[in-house]
């Protein structure tokens, strides 16, 4: 095993605040380990709206070819595209992104000739290559060269379209309210929907860094606009994006948001009804819902640690047919196996297209009634420990340690601590099955975490 001194990935990539925990020298180093990494052949890279987004993009194109990589540049495009790409292409590939983070901060995502994010291994054989200074030097006439790649959004819509039956989604008519979150969506997701035949209906559909309409993570408190403009228009359902397009959060023609891992469950029973005795995996983050629904369709349910790494290459290792996490990601392999607002976005349609009812129906005939509560606070890194131990001391009943720690206090209800991988964040989810039950482990447990935090 290839162990590092430091660690620079975390759940999802490489995350930073530009020009206050690193600069840009950082990335062209950090860029030259990646291009030593790959070996060779060309790398695929794309960028956020993020307003460091440039800047950093730039860097990382010097640092690639400083290590004698060829660069295709995607430009601005969602995360799921550019991997997408470089599925298509069978290269690697390089994202500029800091995903659902605030907007000071950015990071680089990597990810290999399948489209998924490198394994943790190879996480760590990158940090190897950047701490030991061991990065490839080209001389002046292997240094790679860069060139621009104009078709990685066009190709990732039609290859969406492929997927789902475009048809039967037309012929519903849908109206789609769109909540593109001033984020990389702004450049796809819309030409999608309308190509499936719907009536589109957006909101914050500007790129811009500094995400005004929302922020870039769409959560439930966040998204009361959604909600009443779908209400407003009529609407059959709306859908909210987070900065770079791989997550999408859906809500129903009565302006009810689900949480990600409702609406994915729904995705999920479409999906296994067709494809009988399949596997889908999940995180311990997520609903026991899909546990019920898998048992009734006689499916498996693998789960993972949280982040979508482990997600997605827990998919391709057990060749399962479906994937999601609570947070909004859903992972169809077929396609390319990460997670994917646009695609998911698809599936959505297509399942309420088949079912042939309203978006609130389909829900409740397909997904037994659990009710979650979540929060995140902040948390000093060096005081993480103490925290993990003041919540193991207030862990009673079955223990699940796969991510954090996670606490079954009957057989219906349960509550996660988990340190964030991205951020300096505690993150805290509940579920039971009474509303009441949920927000009182929730109370609990984050009564815990800011005491043991002080």
């Amino acid at each position: 095993m290839v162990v590092s001194q430091q660690r620079l990935f975390g759940t999802n990539g490489v995350r930073f605040i530009p020009g206050v925990t690193h600069d840009l020298d950082f990335v062209i180093r950090l860029s030259e380990a990646i291009g030593t990494y790959f070996g060779t052949g060309e790398v695929i890279l794309g960028m956020d709206g993020r307003k460091s987004s440039l800047s950093i993009a730039n860097a990382a194109v010097s640092g690639l070819m400083s290590a004698g990589r060829d660069v295709a540049e995607a430009g601005l495009v969602p995360t799921p595209a550019l991997q997408y790409a470089a599925k298509s292409s069978s290269r690697g590939g390089v994202m500029v992104t800091a995903s659902h983070n605030p907007p000071e901060y950015n990071g680089l995502k990597v990810c290999g000739p399948d489209g998924v994010e490198v394994p943790r291994l190879d996480e760590q054989r990158i940090e190897k290559i950047f701490f030991e200074g061991s990065q490839t030097k080209a001389d002046w006439k292997s240094v790679g060269v860069a060139r621009q790649e104009a078709s990685v959004v066009r190709n990732y819509v039609t290859g969406i379209l492929s997927r789902v039956n475009v048809k039967m989604i037309a012929e519903r008519k849908f109206t789609v309210v769109m909540d593109l979150g001033n984020g990389a969506q702004c450049v796809a997701a819309p030409y999608l929907v309308e190509a499936l035949g719907c009536k589109v209906v957006t909101l914050n559909s500007v790129v811009d860094g500094d995400f005004p309409g929302r922020g870039p993570e769409p959560v439930q408190t966040n998204l009361k606009d959604l909600a009443l403009a779908v209400k407003s228009v009529g609407a059959d359902l709306g859908v909210a994006y987070d900065g770079d397009g791989d997550r999408a959060l859906f809500c129903d023609e009565e302006g009810r948001v689900l949480w990600g891992d409702q609406s994915g469950c729904l995705i999920a029973d479409y999906l296994l009804e067709k494809t009988p005795d399949a596997t889908v995996v999940t995180s311990v983050s997520s609903s026991q819902a899909i546990e019920i629904l898998a048992k009734k369709r006689n499916a498996k349910v693998i789960r993972t640690r949280v982040g979508s790494v482990d997600v997605s290459r827990t998919i391709l290792e057990r060749k399962a047919t479906f994937g999601f996490e609570e947070n909004g990601g859903c992972i169809y392999p077929p396609h390319v196996a990460v997670r994917d607002g646009g695609m998911a976005t698809a599936l959505m349609l297509e399942c309420l297209a088949a079912k042939g009812v309203a978006f609130s129906r389909a829900f409740s005939f397909s997904v037994s009634a659990f009710y979650q509560a979540k929060t995140k606070m902040q948390v000093d890194r060096k005081k993480v420990d103490a925290v993990m131990k003041a919540v193991e001391k207030q862990a009673k009943g079955r223990v699940e340690r796969v991510d954090g720690i996670k606490v079954w206090t009957d057989e219906r209800s349960w509550v996660l601590v988990r340190p964030s991988g991205t951020e300096p964040l505690v993150r805290i989810f509940a579920e039971s099955d009474g509303q009441d039950k949920a927000d009182a482990l929730l109370k609990k447990f984050s009564k815990v975490v800011k005491t043991a935090s002080i």
